[in-house]
């Protein structure tokens, strides 16, 4: 009788056992039969600029190589907040990601007191590219052609110089604001909803100057209806050695707008590490590489392990920025 108890009990432990490593590797986790109908990839900000031009990119070649479609869409509002907190609290199943830059990730937790989500929750899966930030003016406005010429005509006109930004929290904004105390200058700094509106105004003349990532911008320089005075990166493009960097005026000075693909937190493990290994494979082709050098845009890639730990290091450095420039957002 001792016996039979002993062995009906290593059956049910071996059921058990069984049943739990079924669950763990069937039903819709399963990479193998990932995807198996529509991904949704959410970006936080509207139609138009860089952020929305290189998932865009990715999206297609995926959609060609899962033989399922991948469809962007675009959920803007709250420098990113609103996108990312429907991403957020989607199902865990990798059928609803989020592509976004810096601030609902990174900046986002520093400036707002509370947020509808835990960003430091949401399951990494790959930085795609970085773009650098960078100064532009129109030809025919401010009469400058070097940092130290704007920042000698910012002090000899005191917020008399307006800025276009994307809108408070982005790097964008985060860019003018450092520039102002790093450069001890101050401007007037103009909000818009998106890229596109505010290259307008500034090629309407309804502002003076911009900061943005060269993206979708750099074709405008290109055509002689902007200027571009410095980029943000830390060192020159090599693809452009003769436009300097803000910090060979301003030591120290770094702003790079990239581009992150993350999941709902809880998605399982092997579909997150199925889609870095197909998204990096995306990133090795070379008509991806040659279209994202279009928009100046420096492939990034890597293990998941790479990107959580970038993430972590990007929280920390715009921190400080927003800790240097004091701003405060409700």
């Amino acid at each position: 009788m001792r016996q039979s108890t002993h062995n009906l009990s290593l059956t049910i432990s071996s059921l058990l056992a069984a049943t739990l490593a079924l669950l763990l590797t069937s039903g819709p986790g399963i990479a193998g039969d990932y995807p198996d109908r529509t991904v949704r990839i959410i970006v936080p900000f509207h139609a138009g600029g860089t952020a929305d031009a290189v998932p865009r990119l990715v999206a297609d070649w995926l959609s060609r190589k899962w033989g399922q479609p991948v469809v962007i869409e675009n959920k803007a509002g709250s420098a990113g907040n609103v996108g990312a907190e429907e991403v957020y609290n989607a199902a865990p199943d990798g059928y609803t990601l989020l592509s976004t830059p810096p601030p609902p990730l990174v900046i986002n937790q520093n400036l707002y007191r509370k947020l509808g989500f835990d960003p430091t929750k949401f399951e990494p899966i790959i930085v795609m590219a970085q773009v650098p930030n960078a100064i532009f003016v129109r030809p025919n406005g401010i009469k400058a052609s070097s940092v130290a010429e704007l920042i000698d005509h910012l002090r000899a006109n005191p917020d008399g110089v307006t800025a276009a930004t994307l809108g408070s929290g982005t790097t964008s904004h985060l860019s003018s604001e450092l520039f102002e105390t790093m450069a001890k200058v101050k401007l007037r700094q103009i909000p818009y909803r998106s890229t596109v509106p505010a290259l307008q105004g500034l090629l309407a003349g309804d502002v003076d100057m911009m900061f943005d990532n060269l993206g979708v911008t750099l074709p405008l320089v290109t055509a002689g209806k902007l200027k571009l005075l410095a980029v943000a990166s830390p060192k020159r493009l090599p693809s452009m050695p003769n436009v300097p960097t803000i910090a060979e005026t301003l030591p120290g000075f770094e702003a790079v707008a990239w581009y992150a693909i993350v999941a709902p937190p809880g998605t399982p493990k092997i579909i997150v590490e199925k889609i870095n290994a197909d998204v990096n494979e995306v990133l090795a082709r070379p008509d991806i590489q040659g279209n994202l050098r279009k928009l100046s845009a420096e492939i990034y890639g890597g293990s998941v392990e790479r990107t959580a730990k970038y993430l972590r290091t990007e929280v920390d450095r715009w921190g400080t920025v927003i800790k240097s420039t004091k701003i405060e957002m409700q």
